[in-house]
């Protein structure tokens, strides 16, 4: 990992963006620009990222709350290869707009939404920008050398009860009802239309490229470990990981990214959560490292939640197999975006090597991880 280039996260040029940006500003501050443009070391390669200050000389019909460090989310360009079939601004938008009313949550306040692609080519939203740290992607925080992996024991241990309170308080505080425009389409329960949207998206993912034996037996094993009572329907962030937490110290000051917002059981974030950390602590100690073996246990991490809630956790070994399975189909289409681009070599037939976490999936898979 230390090696390989970062995969493309954009095809477009963060100055020429900013001035397009200052043009559309001025028909909701007048007189406003968009000045110090910046993109942020972990712009993912779904929706982007670009941060920036509105100059604007104040005027007197200005609200005073108006925020001068802002974040723009942007819906990838269609044309360059993107990770996601689609990208629903408006959705997102709306989603963190519904957690901002229903919880105590700190999200981060949503200004204005866009949906012409007129003015930057796709929709987008502006929020206001949040001050703190985010446990680095690259190099992980795993690895030596970051503020996390620095931090006392006592110090992590703050953390990881502070963001699986972030879990606990989102499942317990949005009545569900009021989240039905996040419900996956299709017939079964909630679980059963999520797992069925991953495997759409899979075969979105490799229409025209090789398949991937390994996915497809995971999907297979689901079949296999299905849990008997899934539990209630909740809101679920989705992409729950302290990737996606802005820090204040050890505390969260802003939760990012809800882009992949869904109703279903609450152990679909609780999976996710284990599993991502998982993925850096197994990459870490493959490469000889100790990591933070201690840290994000599946046990801890389920104990945490349930003193939190009173709901004890069921079917995890599904959960976490579930999102190590989903984690591969994002990481095989962004391995064949890397291809489309130049920056790998097309696979000559084991399209599975390109799973970085696949000797953990196999064990999944195996029932023999954990």
């Amino acid at each position: 990992m230390s090696t390989a280039p970062r995969p493309r996260t954009t095809t477009r040029d963060p100055e020429a963006l900013t001035r397009r940006l200052t043009a559309w500003l001025g028909t909701r501050l007048p007189g406003a620009r968009a000045v110090s443009p910046a993109v942020p070391d972990s712009n993912g390669m779904s929706s982007e990222t670009l941060l920036f200050d509105i100059d604007h000389p104040r005027p007197p019909s200005e609200p005073e709350d108006v925020p001068r460090s802002c974040a723009l989310r942007l819906a990838a360009d269609p044309a360059a290869y993107t990770v996601f079939p689609r990208y629903d601004m408006a959705r997102q938008y709306r989603t963190m707009r519904l957690v901002a009313e229903h919880t105590d949550l700190p999200v981060p306040r949503t200004l204005w939404l866009e949906e012409d692609p007129a003015y930057l080519g796709a929709p987008f939203f502006v929020m206001a920008r949040a001050a703190g740290r985010v446990p680095p992607d690259v190099m992980p925080y795993t690895y030596e050398g970051n503020w996390l992996y620095d931090a006392t024991d006592a110090q992590r241990d703050q953390l990881e009860a502070a963001s699986v309170s972030v879990l606990a308080r989102l499942h317990d505080q949005v009545p569900s009802g009021a989240a039905d425009f996040l419900a996956t389409p299709g017939t079964g329960d909630a679980l059963q239309r999520h797992v069925a949207a991953q495997q759409a998206y899979y075969r979105w993912v490799v229409d025209g490229r090789p398949r991937s034996p390994l996915i497809e037996r995971g999907f297979a094993r689901l079949a296999d470990l299905w849990p008997a009572n899934p539990g209630e329907t909740v809101l679920t962030w989705g992409d729950a990981r302290i990737g996606n937490i802005v820090y204040d110290g050890f505390e969260p000051e802003a939760v990012l990214d809800w882009e992949m917002a869904a109703l279903g059981p609450r152990e679909l974030d609780l999976g996710w959560m284990v599993f991502l950390h998982r993925f850096f602590q197994d990459l870490t100690e493959s490469g000889g490292r100790r990591g933070l073996p201690g840290f994000l246990r599946r046990d801890r991490v389920e104990d945490r939640y349930a003193r939190l809630t009173g709901h004890r956790p069921r079917a995890m070994e599904f959960h976490t197999l579930y999102a190590a399975l989903r984690h591969a189909i994002v990481m095989l289409r962004v391995a064949y975006r890397q291809v489309h681009f130049g920056e790998l070599p097309a696979p000559a037939a084991d399209a599975d090597a390109l799973i970085l976490h696949r000797g953990a999936l196999e064990a999944m898979i195996e029932r023999r991880y954990w």
